[in-house]
């Protein structure tokens, strides 16, 4: 059985700070399922189909990646897909009470379900999705804080 995590987020969209944890997930396990959460709840900006894209789109080069949309408890889907660890990223001490609550909640949910926590390097602590939104909102340029790819797709919208 090979080495496979899960990293789950609404992505909306993604950004470099997100390439920058798959890269690093890459590196300790076989294959990332980069799970995409449907988050009626959280009103995103981009359609699911749009941040599916972006994701894909981002992700093409690197091998064993793998990137695919939910709609669900996180903990069923990574027993659908038989999955026991979820990679989640850790920008900043506020960040931490939050990711360790999920985490906790998530180890209760389905005990056989680790997170491991990666933090990005320097250059991207700082960005988010919702700053990216912001800037974007408000006719900014937020470029230097997206992938290539999604940068041109946005541009084009």
């Amino acid at each position: 059985m090979s080495n496979v995590a899960i990293y789950p987020g609404t992505f909306d969209p993604v950004t470099n700070g997100h390439i920058d944890i798959i890269k690093r997930a890459k590196k300790i396990f076989d294959k990332v399922v980069v799970a995409v959460a449907l988050s009626k709840d959280k009103n995103p900006m981009f359609t699911l189909e749009q941040r599916v894209e972006f994701l894909k789109d981002s992700v093409k080069d690197i091998c064993g990646i793998e990137v695919e949309s939910f709609d669900s408890l996180l903990v069923d889907f990574a027993e659908e897909k038989g999955i026991k660890t979820i990679i989640r990223g850790l920008r900043a001490v506020s960040d931490f009470e939050y990711e360790l609550q999920m985490g906790y909640a998530n180890n209760f949910l389905n005990r056989e379900i680790d997170t491991v926590y990666l933090m990005p390097s320097l250059k991207n602590a700082f960005i988010s999705s919702s700053v990216v939104r912001a800037i974007l909102k408000h006719k900014g340029d937020p470029s230097s804080l997206l992938p290539e790819t999604v940068r041109e797709k946005i541009k084009c919208m």
